[in-house]
């Protein structure tokens, strides 16, 4: 079963995020009082443990949920096979994927300590279609698959 691991939380960018206890994801803002909210296709970013888990094992064992500037850490699903425009249940909240990875941005911290960083590759962001709260242990259920790639 997917489910979230933690809810994260910046004020500014370009600063890792910090876990809270749940977090409001409002329609056409993402997550209320983050850095990277508002009204546009990358509202919300997800990244899985087992990813953050991979760079641990390049030698940064000390990371932790949100060091990937992530506001959802998830575990047991492999979001970066989700086709554009599945639609995921994510505690109270409906939420479509909009972008699989993003470029990496210049002087990532993780990216120059290991030579790697799996964000731009394996991390994927939504947008909010049904507005609720999120907190760590709520279940993630696919709701309706997007289009596979041709």
């Amino acid at each position: 079963m997917a489910k979230i691991r933690s809810v994260n939380i910046s004020e500014k960018k370009g600063t890792i995020k910090t876990p809270i206890e749940s977090g409001r994801f409002e329609l056409n803002l993402g997550l209320v009082g983050d850095a990277h909210s508002g009204s546009w296709h990358r509202m919300v970013s997800l990244l899985a443990e087992e990813s953050i888990e991979k760079v641990r094992q390049m030698g940064l064992p000390e990371l932790k949920a949100g060091d990937f500037a992530e506001n959802l850490t998830t575990e047991g699903i492999v979001l970066h096979t989700l086709p554009i425009g599945t639609q995921l249940r994510i505690g109270q909240t409906l939420m479509e994927v909009t972008q699989i990875g993003k470029e990496c941005h210049a002087g990532c911290e993780i990216r120059n300590k290991v030579g790697d960083c799996v964000m731009p590759r394996e991390g994927i962001f939504c947008r909010v279609l049904e507005a609720g709260d999120v907190k760590a242990g709520d279940d993630i259920t696919i709701e309706i698959e997007g289009l596979k790639k041709l």
